[in-house]
C-alpha cells in the first residue's frame, strides 16, 4: 500500500513524524512498554482483528518521543465534536509531564486489537479510558525518570519529571525528554502498583479547561480533513438510488438516459440483503461519474422499478393509533414493585391521574452527510471514512467485499457530527462495493441530504402512558408506566418486539422514586423501518414522559414541581440498580456506579438555585424543571420560556447542572452541555419524521427542520457539580439531551396552563 497520495490530506502520518535516524520511540501499552518489534509482532499475531471486552491486554502503542523532544500521542478514538481527540491525549500529557506545546496528535486507524475499543458511542470515551490513559502517561514519566537517574547514578526518588524534562534538584542537573527517549525505552516496565499517579492538585491540564481543541485551528481555517475532504489520484464519484421503502428491492433499471449525462461513467447495481437490517447497505443502483453533480444528474435520469415489499403500507399516523391502543392494554411487566394495577383499580375516592406522551421518529441529520472513499490495491481494500465504530465498519466491509479483515484498512477522518448515525457502517460498505465493482478505482460515495433523511437509521417512535393515584396529601401511592415503541433490537433480529433490558434501563425502569407500587410494562409492536442508535437513545422519550408526569402530579397536588420531584426521590442514598429491576446500568458495575440520589438531588437543587427558582416572572413567562440520570451522569435543567399572545415561544434562559464525576476537560463539558441543550430544544420544537405509503415524507431542512438562531435560548448557563476524582467518571456527550424536552414543556405549562404531551411542539400554542 502506498501513502504518496495520503500526504495530500495534510494529516500527520506517523512515518513522516518519526523520520528514520531522528527518533527513538518510547512505545507504551496500558501500564507497560513494548518495543517496535514487539508491537509489530502483536500486529502480526492479532492481525488487527477485533478482541472482545473493550480494553485489551495486547500492545497498544500510544506515545513516541523524537530526538528534538516532540511527543507524539496516538488518539485512538474518532473526533465528532466531543473533544476526545484532545482530551485523552491531554490526560496522557498531564501524567507524563509533557509540555503541551510540544505534543503532536496522530489519529489511529481502525485496529481494536491494538488500541482497545474504538467505538465512540454510549458516552464512554472518558468513562473507560481516563484511568488507562493516566497509566500510560504515568508509565512514560516513571521510565523517563528512571533513565535520568541511571544516567546520573542517583536514586530515582531524587529525580522528578517536570514540564518536558527530568530534574535532579540536589545537583541542579536537567535533561530533556528527547535526550532520554532511547535510554527510557530500555528501562524495565513499571508494574501497575509501582505507578505514582498525580494527585489532582498537581494536574497541569486535567480539569483546567485551558487546552484548545487540537483541531480547532485547522477547522477554523478550512484545513481539517473530514470525510468529504478526502481526495485520491484518479478518484471518481458515486451516488446511489436506494429503495424508497425499507425492505424494498430493485425489479428493473434502465440506465440509458443516465449514461447520456455528461460525466457519467458507469451504472452499478447493488444487491439488497435479506434478514435483519444490521448495518448492511439496502441495495439499489449506483451512478459513477467524474464528479458528484454529474452522478446526481445521472441518478435523476434513471428509470427504476421497485418492489416495495412488506412495509409499503407503513403510515406513521396510523401506526401512532396502533401504539396508543397498545398502551391501553397490559403489556409485558419489566418492573413490578408492590401491586400498582390493584392500587389503581381500588382508587375510588382518590385522585387518579393519567397522561399519554408521544414522540415521533427522529433523524440524526448530522452536519456532514454520510460519505466514504474506498479503493482496492493488490487485492486489499483501503477506506477513508468518518466512523464512530471503526472496528465494526472494517469487519462489515470485509464481509461485504469478501476479504479477510486483515486485508482492509480504515483511516479515520474527522466526523462532521455523528449522534449515533456514523456507528452504522452501511455507507462505508457501499463505497467499498462500488469500488470493487469498477475494478478497484478510488470512489467517493456521497450521500446527499435527501439521502440522509430518507435512508437513516431512525430514532424510534413511541407512546408512553403514565397512570398514578394520589392520596389525601397529594403523594402517589401507585405508578404505572406502559411503553410502546419499536425496539432497536429489530435491527439485529427479524421480528424483535418489546423493550430490551438496555432500553428499559434508560430513565424508565430505574426511577428511584419512593412510591409504594411501581410497575413498568412494555408492549410488543413491530418496526417498519431501520431503528438505530441516537444521541441518548430511549432516555429521550422516557425522560419526557416521566419528568412531565411528575410535574403533572405536582400540579394536581398543588405543590411546587421542584419540591415535589425532590420528595419523590427521597433522601440521599446509594441504590443498587438491580433492586430497581435494572440489570444493565449502562454496562457498569453497580458497586462502582450505584444510582446515587444524593448526586441526583444536588443537580436539581443547583439548577434551581442558579435559575432563581420561584422568582416572580412577567406575564407569559414560566419556569420548568426536569432531571435525568443517563450514562451514569446526573443532569438537571431549568428552562425559562416566554409565550406571547400569538403563542410564539422564546427561551430567555436555560440553566443546566451536571455531575459527571471528574471534570477532565471543563471547556468540552460546557460545549457538550450547550450543544445538547440546543439539540434537545430543536427535537422538542421541530423534530419529526413521518411516513406515508412506506416512504419518509421529509427530504431536507425545509421540512425536517432544525433550530434556527432566533429560536435558540438567549443564554445557556452550565453549572458543574461535584468534580471529585475519587468518583468514577460518567458520560457527557449524551446526558444533556433527555431533560430538555420535559423542562421546556413544564415551563410552557407554567407560562400558559397548556400541557404539551405530543412532540414536536411547533405551533400547538398558536392553535390552542
Amino acid at each position: 500500500m502506498t501513502r504518496t497520495d495520503l500526504d495530500t490530506l495534510e494529516q500527520p502520518a506517523r512515518r513522516r513524524l518519526l523520520q528514520a535516524g531522528a527518533v527513538f520511540a518510547l512505545s507504551l501499552q496500558f501500564g507497560g512498554l513494548v518495543t517496535k518489534a514487539a508491537a509489530a509482532e502483536a500486529d502480526k499475531k492479532y492481525g488487527g482483528a477485533a478482541m472482545p471486552g473493550g480494553i485489551v491486554d495486547n500492545p497498544l502503542v500510544f506515545v513516541s518521543i523524537a530526538r528534538d523532544g516532540t511527543v507524539t500521542i496516538v488518539a485512538h478514538r474518532a473526533e465528532m465534536g466531543t473533544g476526545v481527540r484532545t482530551s485523552l491525549p491531554m490526560v496522557v500529557a498531564d501524567e507524563m509531564e509533557a509540555d503541551w506545546s510540544r505534543v503532536r496528535i496522530v489519529q489511529a486507524d481502525a485496529n481494536e486489537a491494538r488500541y482497545g475499543s474504538q467505538n465512540v458511542d454510549g458516552s464512554r470515551s472518558m468513562r473507560h479510558f481516563l484511568a488507562p490513559m493516566r497509566r500510560v502517561g504515568a508509565s512514560a514519566r516513571h521510565m523517563l525518570e528512571a533513565a535520568a537517574a541511571a544516567q546520573w547514578k542517583v536514586p530515582a526518588t531524587e529525580v522528578q519529571a517536570r514540564n518536558h524534562e527530568v530534574i535532579h534538584a540536589a545537583s541542579g542537573r536537567r535533561i530533556g525528554y528527547g535526550e532520554l527517549a532511547e535510554a527510557a525505552m530500555r528501562q524495565p516496565v513499571p508494574k501497575q502498583d509501582q505507578l505514582r499517579l498525580k494527585q489532582p492538585d498537581a494536574f497541569r491540564y486535567i480539569g483546567k479547561g485551558k487546552i484548545m481543541p487540537a483541531d480547532s485551528r485547522d477547522i477554523a481555517r478550512g484545513k481539517a480533513t473530514y470525510g468529504i475532504d478526502v481526495r485520491l489520484p484518479g478518484m471518481v464519484y458515486a451516488v446511489i438510488a436506494r429503495p424508497p421503502v425499507f425492505g424494498g428491492k430493485l425489479r428493473k433499471v434502465d440506465g440509458t438516459d443516465a449514461l447520456k449525462v455528461p460525466g457519467v461513467l458507469r451504472i452499478v447495481e447493488l444487491k439488497g440483503y435479506d434478514g435483519p437490517p444490521l448495518f448492511n447497505p439496502v441495495g439499489g443502483v449506483a451512478v459513477v461519474a467524474t464528479n458528484t453533480w454529474a452522478a446526481m444528474q445521472g441518478r435523476a435520469a434513471l428509470k427504476l422499478e421497485w418492489d416495495h415489499g412488506a412495509n409499503a403500507s407503513y403510515d406513521s399516523a396510523v401506526f401512532r393509533r396502533t401504539l396508543e391502543a397498545a398502551v391501553q392494554q397490559p403489556g409485558k411487566p419489566l418492573r413490578n414493585d408492590g401491586d400498582a394495577v390493584a392500587a389503581l383499580s381500588a382508587a375510588a375516592g382518590q385522585r387518579k391521574v393519567a397522561a399519554q406522551y408521544y414522540i415521533p421518529h427522529l433523524a440524526h441529520a448530522s452536519m456532514e452527510t454520510p460519505v466514504a472513499t474506498a479503493r482496492f490495491v493488490d487485492g486489499k481494500c483501503e477506506i477513508w471514512a468518518p466512523s464512530q465504530a471503526p472496528q465494526g465498519a472494517l469487519e462489515s466491509v470485509a464481509k461485504h467485499v469478501g476479504l479477510d479483515a486483515r486485508d482492509v484498512t480504515l483511516h479515520l477522518t474527522l466526523l462532521g457530527g455523528g449522534f449515533g448515525r456514523k456507528s452504522m457502517a452501511d455507507f462505508i460498505s457501499e463505497a467499498a462495493l462500488v469500488s470493487k465493482a469498477i475494478g478497484g478505482t478510488p470512489v467517493k460515495l456521497q450521500w446527499t441530504r435527501d439521502d440522509d433523511i430518507h435512508h437513516d437509521y431512525f430514532h424510534t417512535v413511541s407512546v408512553e402512558r403514565m397512570e398514578s393515584v394520589l392520596d389525601a396529601n397529594g403523594k402517589p401511592t401507585a405508578w404505572l408506566h406502559r411503553s410502546a415503541a419499536p425496539t432497536i433490537t429489530s435491527t439485529f433480529k427479524v421480528g424483535a418486539e418489546g423493550k430490551a433490558p438496555f432500553e428499559a434501563g434508560m430513565s424508565a425502569i430505574n426511577i428511584p422514586f419512593q412510591i409504594p407500587s411501581i410497575r413498568l410494562e412494555s408492549a410488543d409492536v413491530p418496526a417498519h423501518t431501520r431503528i438505530g442508535w441516537f444521541r441518548s437513545v430511549s432516555n429521550i422519550p422516557h425522560a419526557f414522559a416521566v419528568q412531565s408526569f411528575v410535574a403533572e402530579l405536582a400540579h394536581q397536588a398543588r405543590r411546587d414541581p421542584k419540591d415535589y420531584l425532590l420528595e419523590l426521590i427521597g433522601p440521599p442514598r446509594k441504590i443498587n440498580p438491580a433492586t430497581l429491576s435494572d440489570s444493565w446500568n449502562y454496562n457498569e458495575s453497580p458497586d462502582v456506579y450505584p444510582l446515587d440520589t444524593g448526586r441526583m438531588r444536588r443537580v436539581i437543587e443547583e439548577a434551581a438555585r442558579r435559575a432563581n427558582w420561584g422568582r416572580k416572572l412577567p406575564k407569559g413567562h414560566g419556569l420548568g424543571i426536569a432531571m435525568a440520570y443517563s450514562f451514569v451522569t446526573y443532569v438537571a435543567t431549568v428552562v425559562e420560556v416566554a409565550v406571547d399572545a400569538k403563542g410564539q415561544i422564546t427561551i430567555p434562559r436555560v440553566d443546566m447542572a451536571i455531575d459527571c464525576g471528574p471534570q477532565v476537560n471543563p471547556e468540552r463539558i460546557r460545549s457538550q452541555v450547550e450543544g445538547g441543550c440546543v439539540m434537545g430544544i430543536s427535537l422538542a420544537m421541530l423534530g419529526e419524521i413521518s411516513f406515508k405509503d412506506g416512504r419518509v415524507q421529509q427530504s431536507n431542512f425545509h421540512d425536517f427542520e432544525i433550530l434556527r438562531s432566533h429560536m435558540a435560548p438567549r443564554a445557556i448557563h452550565t453549572w458543574m457539580v461535584g468534580g471529585d476524582f475519587a468518583v468514577p467518571p460518567g458520560g457527557v456527550g449524551e446526558p444533556p439531551v433527555p431533560p430538555i424536552a420535559p423542562a421546556l414543556c413544564n415551563a410552557i405549562f407554567a407560562a400558559t396552563g397548556t400541557r404539551i404531551r405530543s412532540l414536536p411542539i411547533r405551533d400547538q400554542l398558536s392553535q390552542a
